[in-house]
């Protein structure tokens, strides 16, 4: 695969725990000073799974309060509230040299046996190879019947197809985090005219705000997931979007949930 890809896995492979139970991460190298916050997500994750290491994740909620640097590691500093013989509860801070970048709360499950229920639109069939999009920050297969930048105004959902290569199956739900953070804002922005994700930085500035995640079931690794998602407003200066993950046969592994901020150059045009 991509040396992106490669390097994306070291990210994923904390150093830690420390004496006070914070692990490191190394960034990602990418082009640009400011650290992706897909990365972050992901970083948390694995953090609070190597925490707790007897239980699942089941949610995440993330806070972004500034923009992280990307020539200085993240610390994560991980504090466990409750670790019960079913539950447990973590707050993590990313930290950098200016403070606190973004703060999660973690709650994980052991897991157990229940009823399984669940009321979702049926999948599609994965789409054909000539279908395939490329999205700079993803390292693995992605594909999709729509075109998530387009020029007209079109409906604000977006679905995406996506499958990583073999690797460590313990590091699925944090591949499946990162991979939620990159297409929301542009879901929300399909249906204005003129302008896509593809104009950050001259039709609009954005910035993720708050990310949710919920993981109902074990994410298969190496497996096509599809990431079906909707935005149903974009107003006051924040768009708000979310999705589900499922997999090829229907099954429901998560969901998710962004609310970002999305201040156009020129409010007129929208």
């Amino acid at each position: 695969m991509t040396d992106l890809w490669t390097d994306l896995l070291g990210c994923l492979d904390l150093t830690g725990p420390a004496e006070d139970g914070s692990f490191e991460g190394r960034n990602q190298a990418l082009t640009y000073h400011r650290l992706f916050g897909g990365q972050l997500l992901a970083q948390f994750v694995r953090a609070a799974e190597v925490t707790c290491p007897d239980k699942a994740l089941k949610s995440l909620h993330t806070l972004f309060p500034r923009a992280g640097r990307a020539d200085e590691p993240v610390r994560y500093e991980v504090t466990v509230h409750h670790a019960g013989s079913s539950f447990a509860t973590v707050t993590l801070n990313a930290v950098q040299s200016r403070g606190v970048i973004a703060t999660a709360s973690a709650s994980l499950h052991a897991v157990e046996d229940g009823r399984a229920l669940q009321t979702v639109e049926a999948v599609p069939p994965v789409p054909g190879p000539e279908h395939t999009v490329k999205l700079d920050l993803i390292p693995w297969e992605t594909r999709s019947a729509t075109d998530l930048d387009t020029a007209k105004s079109e409906a604000p959902e977006y679905e995406l197809w996506t499958r990583t290569p073999e690797t460590d199956p313990a590091f699925a739900p944090a591949l499946t985090a990162y991979a939620t953070d990159l297409t929301l804002i542009g879901t929300a922005l399909r249906p204005v005219e003129g302008v896509s994700q593809q104009d950050a930085g001259r039709a609009f500035t954005s910035a993720v705000t708050s990310h949710t995640l919920w993981f109902h079931r074990p994410v298969p690794s190496a497996s096509w997931l599809l990431l079906r998602q909707h935005s149903p407003v974009l107003a006051h200066a924040r768009a708000y979007g979310r999705g589900d993950v499922l997999t090829s046969d229907g099954s429901l592994v998560a969901s998710y949930a962004q609310e970002s901020m999305v201040r156009f150059h020129d409010p007129a045009s929208t």
